[in-house]
């Protein structure tokens, strides 16, 4: 990904065009635009048989300058940055902050890409694309453009387990708004992938992790708790709040619909965030539990332990063996 800045300071995540998809998108205009010169030349040279070789020159050179470099660039300007290659192969030409391009940017584009595309047979675009960090030739450096991929293919949002019914509503009052999304990021790929890891090393994360939220939230993660719980609790007041603001004060705009509010959640008709310490609709706190602690529980099982038939945590928020 490429991170551009708008001018409203506004990052956007942009994956550049990587060289083979430019190749053939510049392949597919080509192919176009020689096909339309040649039959217009063909037409020019019966029309003008009876012109004298100057003259005939000129109408050559006139039709040459105005189908293969002044259509490319009227196109690109009236389409903002798509020409057929570049529909076909799913990109398109945009400014360096994001926005769309205009008939300057056009032109720079088609008169640099006159010396380094036909001139020398795309070898000069291509080793610039090459040498370039985000794969720009030498017309989109003058220019100040980019060629960015358009279709890009998502991916099934990964399941986010839900914490323990006992932490739910734990952290209501915590504040999050010193919380970068970067960090945010990473406990949601910890949280969706940490069954996949070797529990020492899943367990280590979940500390470092838990420890750099809690440092940006400025309040310590409760004594006893496990840290992927903790982790999971927190990114569930997160999506609790997001609801909040998006359906309103009770979460769910009344008896509004339901939608989707992050990877792995969504909002039921009614919902509202339990408050702090509220108990949980179905769960019952076990015997002696006080809140600041982790209620007492059977030890987790594992494969190759005695009694390993039984059924595993429905949370998966264990201790490491």
């Amino acid at each position: 990904m490429s991170e551009l800045v708008t001018g409203e300071a506004v990052a956007l995540e942009l994956r550049p065009a990587k060289l083979p998809s430019r190749g053939l998108a510049v392949l597919i205009d080509l192919l176009v635009a020689w096909a339309v010169y040649l039959g217009v030349t063909v037409g020019i040279v019966a029309s003008t048989s009876s012109l004298d070789d100057a003259a005939a020159a000129a109408v050559a050179v006139a039709s040459f300058v105005l189908i293969l470099i002044g259509v490319p660039i009227a196109v690109e300007t009236l389409s903002h940055g798509r020409s057929l290659g570049k529909m076909a192969c799913g990109l398109r030409v945009v400014r360096d902050d994001g926005g769309p391009i205009r008939f300057r940017h056009a032109l720079v584009r088609g008169a640099v890409g006159v010396v380094e595309i036909l001139l020398t047979f795309g070898v000069v675009a291509c080793i610039a694309s090459l040498v370039s960090a985000r794969g720009r030739r030498l017309g989109d450096v003058f220019a100040g453009t980019l060629v960015v991929r358009e279709r890009v293919p998502t991916a099934r949002a990964a399941f986010i387990p839900p914490p323990p019914p006992w932490l739910a509503g734990r952290f209501a009052e915590l504040d999050l708004s010193g919380v970068p999304e970067g960090l945010w990021l990473a406990i949601r790929q910890y949280l969706t992938r940490m069954g996949q890891l070797d529990p020492q090393v899943g367990w280590a994360m979940a500390e470092r992790l838990a420890g750099d939220l809690a440092e940006r939230t400025g309040a310590p993660a409760p004594q006893g708790v496990p840290p992927a719980a903790y982790l999971a609790a927190v990114v569930q007041e997160r999506q609790a709040r997001d609801a909040r603001r998006a359906f309103g004060g009770n979460g769910g705009g009344g008896g509004g619909g339901q939608g989707p509010v992050g990877p792995g959640y969504s909002v039921p008709p009614g919902y509202a965030a339990p408050a702090p310490g509220a108990p949980v609709p179905g769960a019952t706190a076990p015997e002696g539990y006080r809140g600041d602690v982790v209620p007492p529980g059977p030890e987790p099982v594992y494969p190759g332990q005695e009694g390993a038939e039984a059924s595993p945590p429905r949370t998966g928020f264990v201790p490491p063996a």
